[in-house]
């Protein structure tokens, strides 16, 4: 396999800026595809296709949970045995046609659709980007690294979120706000061929180079089944952070599809649902570049356990509706933001900390089928419970996992920073 040699293979953020700015670029693309789908498609589902059942509706995301999730792992594999590069290229190929199914779908098993080829799209693109900028960056930036990843595109899902409500109120659910989508893809396609540059040496020199504690046995590049034992289960920090992950997710797929219909029931309006579902991801992700630093500093753990916590005070209350409800949905969507920035790049700098660089974008592949499960599970979660006992339910048992869930990153988590700390 050829490596493109034309990259300086030197790790470090200042030697490879140039390079690192375009993958920000294109995972901000990556991200505005899924903030395409924030505000409206529970929308479309119940006023436009007139869908009832709650569970129907937010079947769109479970269907791109399950999807992104298997992508995620597959991924990992393409990574570390082919180019990232030609992965980042076939994501994007692969997601063209979602504007248009979301567009102008006659049915809603197009819009399932859609978000099969979102979910493919995102688990092979967004995957890339995290992988190419920590074979960049090396060991000692990763936090910062995966703060700057992943402000860029949760920045980018709040921004489009709310632009497409605002759209929606001038021109309606469809098609105008989709056409987004054209933009997104075209230049992340773009950006991709012409200006990316594949980085799989970077990971074979820090290999060679650097040796961390030997947390993960064997420095070698083993099975996926190997690979899926250790990250899900049979490493304590491993599960530690698996476990958050999808938590954490469980969170962002219960919100996706309870909060445009619990507001709107409320009396909010289009605009303000926007708003909500903008609050939310643009605090999320501007908050990774504070939160991300940090995880270079302060370690892994405290980012986690107590995000893990700040999110059930979030879920706490919303549920509770103490203030009118538009800005119950503003202030509990920025706590839980908060929360959501403190965890998200010290979970991918810890499972980075944990496993060896042969073999590192297979474990993030596990790790990040875990986390992306977590869509479909809050989605299904969030169904159930509110056909039997109501939305506002369905905040309350996604806040008590949340708790329950840093408890367990409290206990069982061992700091990963200070093992490959120079």
């Amino acid at each position: 396999m050829q490596i493109n040699t034309s990259v300086p293979l030197a790790l470090g953020l200042r030697q490879n800026w140039q390079q690192f700015i375009l993958l920000v670029i294109v995972n901000a693309c990556v991200g505005g595809m899924v903030g395409l789908e924030r505000t409206l498609v529970p929308l479309v589902g119940t006023q436009e296709f007139g869908i009832g059942s709650d569970l129907v509706v937010f079947s769109f995301i479970i269907a791109f949970g399950v999807v992104k999730a298997f992508t995620n792992l597959i991924s990992g594999v393409l990574a570390d045995r082919y180019t990232r590069k030609n992965v980042l290229i076939l994501g994007w190929v692969i997601g063209i046609p979602v504007p248009f199914l979301l567009a102008w779908g006659p049915s809603w098993n197009w819009i399932i659709l859609a978000n099969c080829l979102l979910g493919i799209s995102q688990g092979l693109a967004w995957s890339m980007t995290v992988n190419m900028k920590i074979d960049l960056v090396g060991p000692s930036k990763r936090g910062f690294a995966m703060g700057l990843n992943e402000a860029a595109g949760y920045g980018a899902v709040g921004l489009t979120a709310l632009l497409t409500g605002y759209l929606a109120v001038q021109y309606g659910l469809r098609p105008q706000p989709f056409y987004l989508g054209f933009i997104f893809t075209s230049a992340g396609l773009m950006l991709s061929i012409i200006a990316i540059k594949d980085t799989k040496g970077f990971a074979k020199l820090e290999a060679d180079q650097w040796s961390p504690l030997k947390l993960i046995e064997p420095q070698r590049q083993p099975t996926l089944s190997w690979v899926f034992e250790q990250t899900s289960w049979k490493n304590k920090n491993l599960f530690a952070v698996s476990q958050a992950g999808l938590i954490n997710n469980l969170n962002d797929g219960m919100s996706w599809g309870v909060f445009p219909l619990l507001f709107t029931a409320a009396g909010v309006n289009l605009e303000g649902i926007g708003w909500i579902k903008a609050v939310y991801p643009v605090v999320w992700g501007v908050g990774q570049l504070v939160t991300g630093p940090l995880a270079d500093r302060l370690g892994r753990k405290p980012l986690i356990v107590w995000g893990m916590f700040l999110q059930a005070v979030a879920h706490l209350f919303i549920g509770l509706e103490v203030f009118p409800a538009l800005w119950t949905g503003l202030i509990g969507s920025a706590l839980l933001g908060m929360g959501t920035a403190m965890v998200y790049p010290a979970l991918l700098a810890a499972v980075s900390d944990a496993a060896p660089p042969l073999w590192r974008a297979s474990a993030l592949g596990v790790y990040r089928f875990w986390r992306d499960m977590g869509y479909a599970i809050g989605a299904l979660m969030a169904g159930l419970v509110a056909a039997w006992l109501g939305m506002v339910w369905a905040i309350h048992v996604a806040g008590l996992l949340t708790l329950l869930s840093g408890i367990i990153a409290w206990i069982g988590l061992q700091e990963t920073y200070k093992m490959v700390k120079k």
